[in-house]
Parts: C-alpha cells; sequence; structure tokens
C-alpha cells in the first residue's frame, strides 16, 4: 500500500471530484491517501513549503510553483462562464480606488484582476467567504468573489460590476483556468504521476455517473448547502476540462502565462 497525503479546498467540486477515490467507489490499486481540506488560498501557501504530495492549487500559484510542482491532467477547474465577478453595492458606483476585498494573493482571480485592471492597488485579502458579507457591511468597498458566491451576490445586495471570466473570454476565445490539482516533483511523489492522473479521472467519472453517491461529503464542508446551490457549482465547475485539460485547456494554462508575463506580473 502507498500513502500519500492530498489536499484539496471545501468547494463542492472538489469535494465531489474526490469523494470516489477517498470512499472506496473505484479501485485505487493499493493507492491510500491523507486528505487535508482547507481554503484554496491556504493550499497555495502551503504548497510554498511543499507541505503535500497532491494538491489543489490556483493556477497563479501554480505558475509561480513549477519548479516544484507539476500539473496533472485530470482534476482541474476550467471552463466557459465561471470565472471570478467583481461586485460592489447596489448604492455604490465602483471606482479604482475603491477598497477590493480578495480571496487571496494568488488566487488566479486575482492574477485576473490585474490583468483586467492593474490600477487597482486598493487590496484587503481575506477569506473567500468572509467577502460578501464584509462588502454589504461596508468593511470593503467591493469584492472579487469566486466559487459559489456567483450564484448569491444578489442576496448580500450586490451587483455586478464585471465577470473576469467574460472578459478573459472575450480575449483569448479559450476556457478560463481557475484551479488545477499538481503533484510535488520530488523523486519519491512524482513516480505515481501517471497512476494518480489515473485515478483523478477515474474518480470524476464515477462522481459524474453517480451524482448522489458524494452528496454527504459534499454538503459536509460545501459553505452554502442550498442543494440549487450545490448542483449549481458542480455543473459550472465540473466539465469534460476536470477529465482531462486536453489541448484546450493547456493552451488556456499557456495564455494565461504569457500573458501575466508580459504584464511583468510574473
Amino acid at each position: 500500500m502507498t500513502n500519500l497525503s492530498i489536499a484539496f479546498s471545501p468547494c463542492p467540486n472538489d469535494t465531489f471530484i474526490f469523494h470516489a477515490m477517498l470512499h472506496d467507489c473505484i479501485d485505487t490499486g493499493g493507492y491510500t491517501f491523507s486528505p487535508h481540506i482547507d481554503d484554496v488560498e491556504a493550499l497555495n501557501n502551503a504548497a510554498f513549503k511543499k507541505r503535500f504530495q497532491i494538491t489543489k492549487l490556483s493556477f497563479y500559484a501554480y505558475l509561480l510553483l513549477k519548479d516544484d510542482y507539476e500539473i496533472l491532467d485530470s482534476g482541474s477547474a476550467l471552463g466557459f462562464g465561471c470565472g471570478p465577478l467583481v461586485v460592489t453595492r447596489k448604492d455604490k458606483i465602483f471606482h479604482t480606488g475603491f477598497r477590493v476585498a480578495i480571496p487571496g494573493d494568488h488566487t488566479t482571480a486575482h492574477l485576473l484582476l490585474k490583468l483586467w485592471n492593474p490600477e487597482i492597488r486598493n487590496i484587503a485579502v481575506t477569506r473567500f467567504d468572509n467577502i460578501l458579507p464584509g462588502v454589504r457591511s461596508g468593511e470593503f468597498d467591493a469584492g472579487l468573489i469566486i466559487h459559489e458566491g456567483r450564484f448569491i451576490y444578489p442576496s448580500y445586495d450586490c451587483i455586478k460590476v464585471i465577470d473576469l471570466g467574460e472578459w478573459w473570454e472575450k480575449e483569448t476565445s479559450l476556457p478560463i483556468p481557475l484551479g488545477c490539482i499538481a503533484i510535488r516533483k520530488d523523486p519519491a511523489t512524482i513516480l505515481h504521476k501517471e497512476h494518480i492522473e489515473s485515478l483523478i479521472k477515474n474518480s470524476v467519472i464515477y462522481a459524474r455517473k453517480n451524482r448522489g453517491a458524494s452528496r454527504l461529503f459534499v454538503t459536509k464542508y460545501a459553505q452554502e448547502m442550498d442543494d440549487n446551490v450545490i448542483d449549481g457549482h458542480i455543473d459550472l465547475y465540473v466539465n469534460d476540462f476536470t477529465v482531462s485539460l486536453g489541448m484546450k485547456g493547456e493552451n488556456a494554462a499557456r495564455k494565461l502565462e504569457e500573458m501575466a508575463r508580459w504584464k511583468k506580473i510574473i
């Protein structure tokens, strides 16, 4: 038996795709896993310390960690119509001087914000689930929201300033690369890459064919418990790119890196 540490977020798309391989729903070929579940920015920060062998990363963090981690073909979150949103309160008119709450320095959402408008510099870093309450209370002038926030922001008296996913798609005609699964490059870990890619792929396929099997695991960690919100989140972020990046997914990741380098962000 080979045991590997694996880290992913509590978001429904992650718990949905990893459920099968962690709960003996598929044949893991002798692999067992020690899971760690935390906010994606906490996972990004842990990866800079090379803490976990397999980990969820924001694509922005991955671009900064390519010497230490290698992207896996399965498990990524890419797509169309699923990007982060900039929102503000209904009674405000957005401007670049606003104090904008973001879900982490190394999140892809933050990279996209910098690509869209580099003049926005008054940034406040907080957990993603603090952003909408903070905008509603006036702690922040605006917020950069991810995950299920895009489904619920109107209930926080917020309006959309821009959909950065739509902006990305107009600029590139490619799916937006948000998050990926990566494996540590140390010799004892990287030798498992092909097996882990296959396991994640099979876990995703099982999850999509047996949607109800993971529901208790998903709801245990979900920030929003409404079934419609959870299903909408999974439908948006789990797709064919999650099964395999493919050429289009690889091109999207390359394009993100090119744009970030051109703007001298990385």
